[in-house]
Formats: structure tokens, C-alpha cells, sequence
């Protein structure tokens, strides 16, 4: 049977009468983004997710930034607070946020499984913006070293759960192009941080304005993620099945809701199968490919430093 478009309503005619009438048309199902064609089978718009997977991405976009943000002022920062010429100091001002970003990596899974993925962005912003406070305002070594030290900790705990956050919100046909923001804004805050830096030399103090520069993106970024929506797996997870669907819904549209949760369901599923003891990866079944993969990454990198001058 097919559809016949008349001027009120639809017109239900036999498939044979439809073969023979030009006039005759299989209406598209209209989503609720206004585009028609294929309805739940055309797959989610990636504009819904779109917005959401940006403030995601303001965190490593701060990673970049505080990665780069001391290379122009650092002679000014030595001259002004007193180690010029002492290079340990000079080098422990630009590596100690490194070592507060290893240990803030350390805690990111715990903390993004135990308070939600939302709160976790909210959480590494808190010390980087009283680490980037610390910096600017700082007269001493010790100061500075402390407040990067915090940034480091925030650092550490964001960029992970952007990378998490994004794969779980973002539909499945653009989810590789949204996971390489991350790697896109990481390398667009080390620019800004070296274009923020530029004027150092001609103006006093100007360091202490580059620290501040970097508070604004911490927290227009806390701020934002009040109206972004939570990871729909982390609810799942929680037993909180009705949010985690309002969630797929605000993000997929509610035309693909039951998939996405059909698809969480399967993949939760296969979770909850055998586990594996890490210890496991260097003796019984799991050795072999465990020891194939560590070879193979060894004679990589020694065909590297063969190559390197």
C-alpha cells in the first residue's frame, strides 16, 4: 500500500494503482531538527551535541594555555620576583605544573565515576583559577611555584574527563571528528597563551595580566557547564535510567532515544562480562599479546632515535 498527498489528508491507495500514478509520493519523516529523510534510520543531528562538546573542550583549551603561558614572561617573572639567572627556579616555574597535572590524572577517573562528569569540569576549574590568582598576585618564588602547582592539579584532572565526556555525548557518526577537539584546543590555547604573552617586554608587569587571562576561560567554563547535560552513560550507571534518556534526548532528539539506550544497554552488557586482573597482562592467556604489543612499541621507538641526529 502507498500514500496518496491530497490536498487534506493522506489517501491510503493499493501498491499496484501507486506503481502506475506519477503523482503518487512516500512522505519523509520530518525530525524535530526540521530535516526530513529517514527519520530515527537517518541518524542524530551533530548540532545538539555540538555546543555541550565545545565547553568540554574550554579545559584542554587551558592546558595549552598554561603549558606556554610563562615562555614569554619568564624573564620578566625571574627579574621581578627575584631568581634571575637561577635556572633550577626558572625551570621548576615551568615543570611544576606538569607535576601537579600528573597527579591531578591520577584522580580524574575516580573523580569524574563519583560526583558525575559535569561537576568534574566544575572541580579541576576551582584550582586553576586560585592557581592562576596565586600566580598573578604572587611577590615570591614560593607563590608561584604554588599556584602553578594548583593549575597543574586542574590541569591534570579536565583533559580526561573532556575526552570521556565528549565520546559519551557526542552520536556515533561524528564522535572521532569531536574527540580530535580536544587535541585542536589544546594546540589553539598554546597560541593564544604565546599571543597573550607578546607585549611583555614592552609593558611592566605584564606577566601578572597573562595569569589573569587564564582565569576567564576557567570560569565562563564552570559557569557553563550548569546548562550542559549530563553524560547520559554516568546516569545509566547510577540507576538513573529516566534522566539518562531526558539526557540522550537533548542531544539526540527523541526519535533516537530508545536506540541510544538499546545500544547503552548492549555495551553495559558486555561490561559486566569476565574481568581482567592487571596483573594478568604479564603472565597466563594475556602475556602473549601483551608482550607482542610492548616489542612492537619498543622497536618503534628504537627506529626512532636511529633516525633522530
Amino acid at each position: 500500500m502507498r500514500w496518496k498527498l491530497g490536498t487534506a489528508a493522506y489517501k491510503r491507495v493499493p501498491s499496484r494503482d501507486a506503481a502506475m500514478d506519477p503523482d503518487l509520493e512516500t512522505p519523509a519523516e520530518k525530525t524535530p531538527d526540521g530535516a526530513g529523510g529517514g527519520g530515527a534510520g537517518a541518524g542524530p543531528s551533530w548540532r545538539r551535541s555540538l555546543p555541550h562538546v565545545c565547553v568540554a573542550t574550554v579545559t584542554s583549551f587551558l592546558f595549552g594555555y598554561h603549558t606556554g603561558v610563562v615562555n614569554e614572561p619568564l624573564e620578566s617573572i625571574s627579574a621581578d620576583l627575584g631568581f634571575a639567572g637561577n635556572t633550577l627556579a626558572e625551570g621548576l616555574v615551568v615543570s611544576i605544573c606538569l607535576g601537579g597535572a600528573f597527579v591531578g590524572c591520577l584522580f580524574s577517573g575516580s573523580v569524574a565515576d563519583g560526583i558525575g562528569r559535569r561537576r568534574a569540569f566544575q572541580l579541576s576549574t576551582l584550582p586553576m583559577i586560585v592557581g592562576a590568582a596565586l600566580s598573578a598576585l604572587t611577590n615570591s618564588l614560593e607563590g608561584m611555584l604554588f599556584g602553578r602547582l594548583l593549575v597543574g592539579a586542574g590541569m591534570g584532572l579536565g583533559p580526561p574527563v573532556a575526552s570521556l565526556y565528549i565520546t559519551e555525548v557526542s552520536p556515533p557518526s561524528v564522535r572521532g571528528m569531536y574527540g580530535s577537539f580536544v587535541q585542536i584546543a589544546t594546540c589553539l590555547g598554546i597560541l593564544f597563551s604565546l599571543l597573550v604573552g607578546t607585549p611583555v617586554k614592552d609593558i611592566d608587569r605584564w606577566w601578572r595580566v597573562c595569569f589573569w587571562v587564564s582565569a576567564v576561560p576557567a570560569v565562563l567554563q564552570a559557569i557553563a557547564m550548569e546548562f550542559c547535560v549530563e553524560s547520559p552513560q554516568w546516569l545509566y550507571k547510577c540507576g538513573r535510567t529516566n534522566e539518562a534518556e531526558m539526557q540522550f534526548e537533548k542531544l539526540l532528539g527523541p526519535l533516537h532515544v530508545k536506540s541510544a539506550m538499546a545500544e547503552l544497554s548492549r555495551s553495559e552488557r558486555g561490561d559486566d562480562g569476565e574481568s581482567v586482573k592487571f596483573s594478568e597482562l604479564f603472565y597466563g592467556r594475556h602475556f602473549n599479546g601483551t608482550s607482542c604489543r610492548l616489542c612492537r612499541i619498543f622497536l618503534l621507538q628504537c627506529d626512532l632515535i636511529s633516525v633522530l641526529p
